[in-house]
């Protein structure tokens, strides 16, 4: 049987900051229970947020322009309910939110430790969790290639 894990999908650059450890908390309109390992994942399209881009390190400059990939993991060890500004605004040190982006009922904080990068590797991603099976996902990669090159009958 394949092993499976999963993945969360941000745009750049808030993979890069959360796999960096520049932020620890990952923002969200809805809950989780989920905890343990995830992979981080870097998202085809990234923040066009006014600002964002101020916020990262010139080392990680290039890093956070990869995307539509695998960057990094991390722990995920819980989950914060904000419902109210202030509460969220507290903890914008560790999600890198502006204060002024709280919506009434609530968002949630998904809080990361352990956070590290890793090689980036292509891998579509998905809205929420999704699973990641490597293994599937080359013997896609390579039929697709059998059929471009023709070396298979039908695509």
């Amino acid at each position: 049987m394949p092993h499976v894990e999963y993945a969360l999908s941000l745009k750049q650059p808030w993979a890069t900051l959360l796999v960096r450890g520049v932020k620890t908390i990952e923002v969200r309109r809805w809950p989780t229970a989920r905890v343990g390992r995830i992979l981080i994942h870097a998202a085809r399209v990234s923040a066009a947020e006014p600002g964002v881009w101020d916020l990262v390190p010139d080392a990680f400059q290039v890093e956070a322009r990869l995307v539509g990939g695998i960057v990094g993991v991390g722990e995920l060890t819980g989950c914060i309910t904000y419902d109210n500004v202030e509460d969220f605004a507290r903890d914008q040190s560790k999600h890198l939110n502006d204060p002024a982006w709280f919506r009434p009922p609530a968002l949630y904080g998904f809080t990361f430790s352990g956070l590290q990068p890793l090689p980036f590797r292509p891998y579509p991603g998905w809205l929420r969790f999704f699973p990641v099976d490597e293994e599937l996902h080359q013997r896609r990669h390579h039929r697709k290639s059998q059929a471009a090159q023709g070396d298979l009958p039908f695509p």
